[in-house]
């Protein structure tokens, strides 16, 4: 099984990009040259703020609309870890990915 992961992009105007993954270090690289998403094109640093696994592709994706739906103010407590990452993502997780979850 591939792990995905899902992973927040601060922007140098401070916004937060949210996006999933199989290898965060390629993807945020790619961030950086100016590949991938339009969204960070031309928006001046870009800095990796969190990153978590969530399980299978279908995991990451529902993690990543649930993510996206947080206010700006849900997603700094996310990146500054005064909310929890696992239990936000309680009722997407399988019990062997939210184990490892609450281990991490």
């Amino acid at each position: 099984m591939t792990f995905w992961f899902l992973y927040l992009i601060r922007t140098a105007d401070n916004r937060l990009y949210t996006g999933i993954t199989t290898d965060v270090a390629r993807r945020f690289t790619q961030h950086q040259a100016g590949k991938g998403a339009k969204a960070l094109r031309g928006k001046g640093e870009l800095t990796l703020v969190f990153s978590a696994p969530v399980g299978d592709r279908s995991q990451a994706l529902r993690a990543e609309y649930r993510i996206k739906q947080l206010t700006k103010a849900q997603k700094e407590a996310l990146v500054a870890g005064s909310m929890a990452f696992g239990d936000l993502l309680a009722d997407l997780q399988t019990p062997g990915v939210q184990k490892r979850l609450k281990c991490s």
